[in-house]
């Protein structure tokens, strides 16, 4: 299962080793894109076919699925892992993240975020700050 806050660093030449943790869950080749909030996405091969088959199960006619396609797929890499488990990340994927050095690797189960320790940071503190109106919200959506 794929849990858990890892911290990792980006090396000079730009790789970026996945913690041994998450690297034994993850099956076969790996994906890294763009995500949410600044953060980049990890996926194994049979997760990221799992996300390609929900988009694609939308109408091409929406603007918004369309956008979803070009900031998911259209940023998405399939990268090579070697034998300790680090990858060259994509120029534009350390940019749209603002990766520097220190990152954190967080599993939420279907996918890993790769965070900017400093974004990172922060939104753990907006997190942990609102993490009762969180839980009361969820709570009010999944009533029924």
């Amino acid at each position: 299962m794929l849990i858990g806050e890892y911290e990792g660093k980006l090396t000079e030449k730009n790789r970026l080793a996945i913690p041994k943790k998450i690297r034994d869950e993850l099956k076969g080749n790996v994906i890294v894109s763009r995500g949410y909030e600044g953060c980049l996405i990890l996926l194994d091969a049979k997760l990221w076919q799992d996300l390609e088959k929900t988009i694609n199960a939308k109408s091409i006619l929406s603007v918004s699925v369309r956008d979803l396609k070009r900031f998911i797929l259209g940023s998405a890499f399939e990268v090579e892992l070697d034998e300790q488990g680090r990858f060259v990340m994509p120029t534009n994927l350390l940019e749209y993240g603002a990766i520097e050095k220190d990152v954190y690797f967080v599993g939420l189960m279907d996918w890993v975020e790769i965070w900017a320790a400093e974004k990172w940071t922060a939104k753990l503190k907006d997190l942990t700050n609102n993490a009762t109106d969180i839980a009361e919200q969820f709570l009010k959506k999944n009533e029924n």
